[in-house]
Order: C-alpha cells, then structure tokens, then sequence
C-alpha cells in the first residue's frame, strides 16, 4: 500500500511539473520604447513598452522588464493594432472567376490557404469572410502552425434562385426537386435556398458548420449573371426567416445590397449589416443609422485598383455601382451612420494584394486617425456582433490593450501624419505578430537578461 502511494504522488508531481513546464514554456515578447496607436485614441502613447506572454498584451507601461523575453526595438516606429478587413472571401479574393466554371473545390482550397498567409503578411490579422467554405483554411491557420488571420466566417452565402450566388449554368434551371445538388453548393461555396422553409434549413446549416454570422444575398449583384442591379432578392418574410434563425443562436445577418428598396425590407427584416449599399439614398442612410445597422462599405473606384471581370455585363453594372461611391462615403459620414471598412477583392491576386492600397484610398474622405480607427477598434466592434458565435474568446481584438490579443503592427513612420504607409507593408511594416507570435521581423531582436 506504502509503494502504490508512493507511486501515485509521483505521478501527481510529474503531471505538476508537466503542467508548471507547460506554463514556463509560453513565449515573451518585449516591445520597447514604441509610439502606440490604441486603435481608439487619436493621441500617440510616445516611447511605451508592450510586454507580450503568450496569446495576450500582459502589460503596457514604461521602462517594462522580463527575464528572457525576446525584446523587440520600437524607437521612432508606430505601433497599431492588427487591421481587419470587414468585407473578405478567403476563397474567392485570389482565384480566378474561370475556377467556379471549371474548377473544383481543391483547386479553390489551395488559393485560398496560401492566400491567407499572404493576407497575414499585408498586416491583417482578422478577416471577416462573408461568403465560401474556409473552415479547414481556419482551422489550420488557428492552429499556430500555418499563416493566416483570423477567420469569422458566414459560410456558404445564401441566395434564391436567378439571385446573387446563384452560380449555376444558363441550362441548369428549372431545378426539378429530385435534381442532384449543383457542385458548388454540395462544396459549400454558395447556396441557393428558396422559401422561408428552405432559407430556415440553410441558415441553421451554416451555424451547424459554425458560420459567426449569416449572408444572405439581398439584393443584384455585379459579377453574378443572371439578376441586375435593381432587383430585390429575397422577400421581407424570407429575409425575416434568416434574421430569426440567427437571433435563436445570438448572431446576425449580413445582406449583400446595393439599392434603396431591398436595403429598407432587409433593415425592417432585422438585418444588421448591409454589404456595399453604394446606391442608396439620404433617407437609406437615415434609416439604418435610426435602427443601428452598419454599412459595411468599400472604397471602390474606376481607378488602377477596379476589379476587373470576364464578361461585358459585370464591367457595366461595376461602373454603375463606383458611380455611388464618393456619394455614399460623404453622405454616410455627415448623417453618422457606422462605416466598416472591407477591400471584397474578387478572382484576381493583384486585387488581393492590393489590400493595404484599399484602405489608403480612404483618405478621400477621412483622416488619417479616422481610417486607422475604422479598420482596427470599429471593424472589430462589427466583428462582436456575433456574440456568443465569436471562436476567439481568449482575448479581444481591434486594440492595443492589456487582456487583448497580441495582434499587431510595427511601422516605420506614423501612419497617423501619412496613411499611405498602409499602402506599402512589404516596406513600411518592420514587424506583424499575430497571436502574440512574430511572423515578420525586419528589426533587430535581442534576448532580455
């Protein structure tokens, strides 16, 4: 009896030294004497010190030690939060509109995962992907071993038929009930749901798959081919179903819009979020802004950034839409509506990269500090909108503060005096850690003694 208790405190000691080892093992980080930007204050915390363990910003001070932290100089550079693009496709941002015509889920998985660490590395460490299947892309990159930013993802955006995602050939309706599941849809790319029934079954899907939010179509798109742009998709009551569903599991909708009709029926549905709406009037704005939804928005010009598409019909609806930017931009800024900042790069990898370039152009119409605010601290607050659905609970993000995630950006210079910093990060972004791990090191690097 003397040997087995003996036995069993050594095994209780091994299994503390194995959990005290495992504690002992996080990694520290020690940035000194940076100029912070705390994603909500316009005012510099000049020559400060940010004490990383782990995951997390442990401590924010001055003259701050720690025995065998990796120290980091901050000396004349900027430090900001992580950036976060509101409106993203993990899937469909890189690769080519031809891979959803002839392509297969494979293909579209593999652009996408490399994609992400290419997103990582232009300084974004969170996106919120509104519309595709990166689950797996998450679930590797969440794992610490492959780069990646955050995901909260909506799944496959839902659509009716002739709507927005609705991918299928010329051919391929009507749709008898017994037909098979198109491809895309079995994949999880898009899905198109008809009926409050049918929307109430793929909406409670997606959270099943662990969607943080829902995405409908709501409304004409530019590079789907078969609906214009003044088409209303979806009905109040079928609108109403998703937002229903999403309630029950203490999220929200999303609803792709452009125009004033759909985007009033989506806000009386209960829908918080309107994706793009450059086309809608003074009295839209008004109604969104009296009912606290927000206008996730992208600066989208007929510049060298336009996206560009493979057939006639997409171009021409696309300068339609930009004709509405400078207008909305202005117009939602004076009347106070909440503005998120997304890039919805699509089927080209120079538009992806040219993510950084997307939030400079904001300066058309913000400051400096308003566009840095607005892709940090507000983005993330559209992010909470998922509550109880959000995966990343550990910390927070969009700001530099103790108990938040180590997510954030060195830059040689102050973007808040030149925001086309943002636009360069390959040169201008000297350090990106992401979960409190460094991804990108130009500085100079010391162990703390």
């Amino acid at each position: 009896m003397k040997t087995y208790q003996t036995f069993i405190c050594l095994l209780i000691t091994l299994a503390f030294s194995i959990s005290s080892f495992g504690q002992d093992a996080k990694s520290t980080t020690l940035i000194k004497n940076a100029n912070i930007f705390d994603g909500v204050n316009e005012k510099l915390k000049m020559g400060t010190d940010v004490l990383i363990e782990g995951k997390l910003i442990k401590e924010i001070g001055k003259n701050l030690s720690a025995e065998g932290a990796t120290v980091i100089d901050g000396t004349g550079k900027t430090l900001i939060p992580g950036l976060i693009d509101a409106h993203w496709h993990t899937y469909y941002s890189n690769a080519p509109q031809s891979i959803l015509v002839t392509g297969d889920f494979a293909e579209a998985g593999i652009i996408g995962f490399l994609g992400a660490e290419q997103t990582l590395m232009r300084g974004f460490t969170s996106v919120r992907d509104v519309g595709g299947n990166p689950y797996a892309v998450k679930k590797m990159t969440d794992s610490g071993k492959y780069p990646g930013p955050r995901l909260f993802i909506s799944g496959p955006p839902i659509s009716q038929t002739a709507g927005h995602f609705d991918f299928r050939g010329k051919n391929d309706v009507p749709r008898n009930i017994t037909d098979p599941m198109p491809y895309w849809e079995r994949v999880g790319i898009i899905m198109v749901a008809d009926g409050v029934d049918e929307v109430i079954r793929r909406t409670r899907e997606n959270l099943r798959f662990g969607a943080t939010q829902i995405k409908i179509a709501g409304g004409g798109g530019v590079s789907s081919s078969y609906d214009d742009l003044d088409v209303q998709q979806y009905t109040f009551e079928e609108m109403k179903a998703a937002v229903d569903v999403a309630k029950t599991w203490n999220t929200y909708v999303a609803a792709h819009i452009f125009t004033d009709e759909a985007t009033q029926t989506a806000i009386k549905a209960g829908v918080k979020s309107i994706e793009h709406g450059f086309l809608v009037s003074d009295e839209t704005l008004q109604m969104m802004k009296d009912n606290d939804v927000w206008l996730s928005l992208q600066p989208l010009l007929k510049d060298e950034d336009a996206l560009q598409f493979e057939n006639p019909y997409s171009t021409e609806k696309y300068n339609k839409v930009t004709d509405g930017t400078d207008h909305v931009y202005k117009r939602a800024k004076e009347i106070g509506v909440k503005v998120a900042f997304g890039t919805d790069a699509l089927f080209d990898a120079k538009a992806a990269a040219a993510q950084g370039r997307m939030l400079a152009k904001l300066k058309r119409w913000y400051t400096p500090y308003e566009v840095l605010k607005m892709a940090t601290s507000t983005n993330a607050e559209l992010l909470m909108l998922c509550g109880p659905r959000n995966p990343y609970r550990e910390g927070a993000i969009g700001s530099i503060k103790e108990g938040y995630y180590a997510d954030m950006v060195l830059v040689d210079g102050n973007p808040l005096e030149d925001i086309d910093l943002v636009a360069d990060p390959d040169k201008n972004f000297v350090v990106i850690m992401k979960d409190g791990k460094v991804y990108k090191n130009k500085t100079v690097t010391n162990n703390y003694k």
